[in-house]
């Protein structure tokens, strides 16, 4: 496998993030689904849906950039390693909470976020 591989991997993981976000800003996805079911209101879990998808767009560009790059200077081949591995930290740290959820978050998001951690994960060790 090669860094093709891992870059097709984060663009559908971002992709279907965002699309479950815009479901659930839609209202097709009931909010009680997500966030632990904790939210009160969709007006509660509208501005949580909207980071989310925002910070889902900035990593989906970011993976964009990683696989169109072909990284020769040191410094910056360290730094799209440096931020690939806080992707995996945080995309880890999401996995974790998905299995306290609601049971679409075990069912459906946790196997979305395991992708991530995984296309993560050898985006930030494979060769460049």
């Amino acid at each position: 496998m090669n860094m093709k591989t891992a870059v097709i991997m984060g663009i559908i993981f971002y992709s279907l993030t965002i699309l479950i976000h815009v479901l659930i800003i839609s209202g097709i996805i009931p909010f009680t689904w997500v966030n632990g079911g904790r939210s009160e209101s969709f007006a509660t879990q509208l501005p949580i849906s909207i980071i989310n998808t925002n910070i889902s767009i900035v990593g989906g560009v970011f993976t964009l950039i990683v696989g169109r790059n072909i990284v020769y200077n040191y410094k910056r081949k360290r730094g799209i390693t440096v931020i690939c591995w806080f992707f995996v930290v945080l995309w880890s740290i999401g996995l974790i909470q998905q299995f306290f959820g609601t049971p679409f978050e075990k069912v459906v998001c946790s196997l979305i976020l395991f992708l991530g951690v995984i296309s993560n994960l050898r985006m930030a060790i494979e060769k460049r």
